[in-house]
């Protein structure tokens, strides 16, 4: 009988191997390989990238003063502030830009008519010289009405140059019988320090 019983075990371990139901999950080596590979791809991606993450918060930290603390949220946070504070100061300085920009044209306008009503005559001849100059930015617009004299636009382009403006763009118009209106679109140079009444006076002294 007990031959007879290890011979029915025997029998039945075996069957229990054939059965298909048992054989369904096979063991796949090349499976857990390729298992093992992507999960170290993913560790060095992800060690990488809090590498690299790391190495940007330093550099930002450095652009950040007096940093009292070098924990992310810190740095974040005073980054933050630091750039709103450069942004207010820019705005600032834009609206300082355009005020003085406005002031400066009107300034040379109240030179010129300080100018105008000091060499003003009751002759219409004798009224002659009449010089306006515009400053905007680099550029300077020059417009003088005078009479027709030999020479007198070679000098006035002269003493323009000589003030170290460069003439962009001139024009010379006859206005009447004896008078002529000169127009110079000038721009200054580096060297120019010269303002807007100083400028006048000096081209009124060469055209009168």
């Amino acid at each position: 009988m007990e031959i007879s019983s290890l011979a029915e075990s025997s029998s039945s371990s075996s069957g229990i191997l054939d059965d298909p139901l048992f054989q369904q999950w096979p063991v796949n080596p090349k499976r857990i390989t390729t298992s093992n590979s992507q999960a170290q791809d993913h560790v060095l991606a992800e060690r990488k990238r809090r590498e690299k993450l790391s190495q940007r918060f330093i550099a930002l930290s450095a652009l950040v003063p007096a940093l009292k603390k070098m924990d992310k949220a810190t740095v974040l946070g005073d980054a933050a502030k630091y750039m709103k504070q450069l942004q207010d100061k820019v705005k600032i300085l834009e609206e300082q830009s355009k005020k003085t920009s406005i002031s400066s044209v009107n300034e040379s306008l109240v030179f010129v008519k300080k100018h105008e009503q000091n060499s003003s005559s009751s002759s219409s001849d004798e009224s002659f010289p009449e010089i306006k100059a515009r400053l905007c930015n680099k550029e300077v617009l020059i417009t003088i009405h005078c009479l027709k004299r030999k020479g007198v636009v070679e000098k006035a382009v002269s003493m323009i140059e000589k003030l170290h403006l460069s003439a962009i763009n001139t024009s010379v118009m006859s206005f009447g019988d004896s008078a002529l209106s000169i127009t110079v679109h000038a721009q200054r140079d580096e060297e120019f320090d010269t303002n807007m009444k100083e400028l006048v006076d000096d081209l009124y002294a060469v055209v009168s």
